[in-house]
């Protein structure tokens, strides 16, 4: 055998280690000459009488994130070569075998006639838990790190590698289809409760205990290739199966409005797969597999969820000739409820915290933030004790500002005030150091007018989290005019120290992220006051694939809180840059009735104990009101989507956002638009500009200028160009 991604070394009682340590990478994962390695492998233990079986392990810290997306995403490009040269039923039949490679070969490895077992420790995901559980018997460390589980739902796939058969026949059918829907990463612990792992040991006793399984005769047989093998749930036409299928579909269809073909396909691939023999079921998941490979949503997902992501997390902004920093200490300004989570997330990342606030009680309220998160986890069973204590030994809260002393990067997170914050810029700037970069955490103000009150304007970059800090993926990194090259390096590398994906962004009101999102909300405030049903916002906001409607979204960010940026706004720009209707509203809800939201328990819902639900007086609110027949039900999911993507094509144009993967990775993490398009700009590329812009054309003709396609829009579909396409950032990286 010519292995290079593997090591194969035979004991004395003839028990086989492969070890997969993938050269020149620090994760492992499945390639083309990973499975053509692993099939000479399972030839040659099936083929040599003197062994016995083989035990899998990593060389590295995890086992393997599982398969190399660019990978399938190579498979569509010769399908398509293919359909054009030699026609589609060719290129068909090459896309399914191509595309069904690893779950035969997992079969292959599965019915070879010698036990295999994976000794696992660290991440397990996708098509390497695939292989883990085409084994014959499982083990995992007890490590913190260990986590198994079959993510692909999250990039718009399904496990096509015999995932769905094998999870369906080792647990009930309800907790199978919860586990492939929701995608989670499982502990070692759990995924035994679950029956996914026979084992949990400690790390050194991994392969010792997977050799001494098979040393005791461990069966080279998977349970649904035993005679008489029945699946945990019975038969699916029975009464038990009755009482799982129908509401397995009710909730497929809640959860995801029928935009994920994925999620069907799982639906569909368990129900099936489970009335037929093993063989057979493997080869109806393969023909789903290869059916969702070549969706639109997949292709989005991939891109933008996998790809993209991964490209921006690594660096893909960074500027090359800074080099890599090493940030150790952080200071933050400004104990509140953000500053608070900004130190939760630095701490938690290892990185020792200054928190300053006016005193030493406010400082001290930040820091206590940090103790409920990780009591929480403790509570939970996802940290220790010593892990909370470790944290918090980790945060200095102090009202003295000289203890910002020594800090690399410094990130002010007042309150959201002109004055305030430039006495804070020139309290700071007096103790640290001259090379000590400073950061804004800023919501609405420009960067470049924070920055005049910095005496080293090219060390001031704008750093905008997301609230809640601690579960929000994205950060927006905003450039101000003088922003220089090391000012952006120390907030990227800050970004990707404390686990969260950034964006770069230049300086205007709202950034991106707002300017979209405060799009989507307005729009729910003209429905409401054009007499919409306000259920049916809601509703067919969830339609279009968005987490909430825009009434509750204004809830949750309160809508005294948008009330002031629409104040703000009129001032700055003029009576004519807000809307009249929705000023209108707004003064309504917050002066004269103070519904400011979820945090006074009143808002566009009500809020009690038991739940929320739409306050019954917004009909009283309504001069018009609609009758729901009569509402185009279309036309209301297309300007909720076409509002936001309207936007985020004029942030392009204004050079806002210079990298098209910025604005679909930023748009789907940082307010959660339609996942299933890939962002806003996938979006607007899957329907064609052309068409796009006539459908702007139409809403505007309806619904006045703010659907008004923009002059590069209009430029783009006389050409017939899409964004990933003028806009190519790798062609720009070539």
């Amino acid at each position: 055998m010519k292995l290079e991604n593997f090591r194969f070394e035979t004991d004395a009682d003839g028990i086989a280690l492969l070890t997969w340590d993938m050269p020149g990478r620090s994760m492992n994962v499945i390639t083309e000459a990973v499975m053509s390695e692993l099939g000479q492998v399972v030839d040659h233990v099936a083929g040599a009488e003197a062994i016995k079986g083989c035990v899998i392990v990593s060389g590295k810290e995890a086992f393997s994130g599982g398969a190399d997306l660019t990978m399938l995403q190579g498979l569509g490009g010769e399908f398509r070569r293919l359909a054009r040269s030699k026609g589609e039923e060719e290129a068909m039949a090459f896309f399914f075998e191509a595309s069904s490679r690893l779950s035969r070969l997992y079969r292959k490895l599965e019915t070879c006639g010698k036990p295999f077992a994976a000794a696992v420790n660290g991440t397990c995901l996708g098509g390497a838990f695939e292989l883990a559980l085409s084994c014959h018997f499982r083990v995992l460390s007890d490590s913190e790190k260990t986590r198994v589980g079959l993510p692909e739902i999250k990039v718009g796939l399904f496990p096509g590698a015999g995932g769905t058969q094998r999870v369906a026949r080792l647990m009930q059918t309800g907790d199978a289809l919860q586990m492939l829907f929701k995608g989670d990463q499982i502990k070692p612990a759990q995924a035994k409760a679950m029956n996914l792992a026979h084992a949990v040991v400690p790390r050194d006793k991994l392969v010792e205990t997977a050799k001494e399984w098979i040393k005791s005769g461990g069966s080279a047989k998977a349970p649904w290739d035993v005679e008489g093998f029945k699946n945990p749930s019975n038969k699916v036409h029975s009464p038990a199966g009755m009482m799982i299928w129908p509401p397995a579909n009710a909730i497929y269809r809640r959860e995801t409005q029928d935009n994920y073909p994925a999620a069907k396909a799982i639906l569909q691939a368990v129900y099936e797969g489970l009335q037929v023999p093993m063989d057979l079921g493997l080869r109806i998941e393969s023909r789903y597999f290869a059916h969702i490979l070549q969706t639109p949503e997949a292709a989005a997902m991939i891109r933008s969820l996998f790809i993209s992501k991964g490209e921006l997390e690594k660096g893909a902004r960074r500027p090359a000739k800074v080099p890599p920093l090493k940030i150790k200490r952080v200071g933050i300004v400004g104990a509140g409820f953000m500053g608070a989570g900004i130190a939760y997330v630095s701490a938690l990342a290892g990185l020792n915290v200054v928190l300053v606030d006016r005193d030493q009680e406010a400082a001290d309220k930040g820091k206590a933030y940090s103790h409920k998160l990780m009591s929480d986890q403790v509570m939970k069973g996802r940290a220790k004790s010593a892990d909370r204590d470790a944290l918090l030994a980790r945060i200095n809260a102090t009202s003295d500002f000289n203890a910002l002393k020594g800090c690399d990067l410094v990130v002010e997170a007042v309150f959201e005030d002109r004055t305030v914050k430039a006495e804070v810029i020139k309290k700071v700037q007096g103790v640290i150091g001259r090379r000590t970069i400073f950061a804004s955490n800023t919501s609405t103000l420009p960067i470049s007018s924070l920055a005049e009150n910095f005496e080293r304007p090219s060390q001031f970059v704008g750093i905008h989290f997301f609230s809640p800090v601690e579960k929000m993926l994205l950060v927006e990194i905003i450039l101000g005019k003088r922003t220089g090259d090391r000012a952006l390096a120390t907030a990227l590398d800050f970004v990707r120290a404390i686990k969260k994906t950034p964006i770069v962004v230049n300086d205007c009101r709202g950034f991106f992220a707002n300017r979209c999102v405060l799009n989507y909300i307005r729009e729910g405030h003209l429905m409401l006051a054009e007499g919409v049903p306000p259920a049916m916002i809601e509703n067919l906001a969830k339609k279009a694939g968005m987490p909430v409607g825009p009434l509750s979204l204004n809830d949750e960010v309160a809508l005294d809180l948008g009330w002031k940026i629409l104040q703000a706004t009129k001032k700055d720009l003029g009576a004519a840059a807000v809307d009249a209707n929705q000023e209108a509203l707004l003064k309504t809800m917050v002066v004269d009735l103070e519904r400011f939201g979820r945090k006074n328990g009143k808002g566009f819902y009500d809020y009690a104990p038991t739940g929320k639900k739409l306050w019954p007086g917004l009909a009283d609110l309504q001069k018009t009101k609609l009758v729901a027949d009569a509402v185009d039900r279309q036309e209301i999911v297309d300007r909720l989507l076409v509002v936001q993507a309207l936007e985020a094509a004029r942030t392009v144009e204004e050079k806002v956002i210079t990298d098209v993967r910025e604005a679909d990775v930023g748009a789907i993490l940082g307010f959660g638009f339609a996942p299933y398009t890939g962002g806003p700009l996938s979006y607007i590329d899957r329907m064609g500009t052309k068409a796009f812009v006539a459908l702007c054309e139409k809403l505007a003709a309806r619904h006045g200028d703010r659907f008004k396609p923009n002059k590069l829009l209009r430029a783009m579909a006389r050409k017939g160009e899409i964004f990933y396409g003028r806009f190519n950032p790798h062609k720009a990286a070539a």
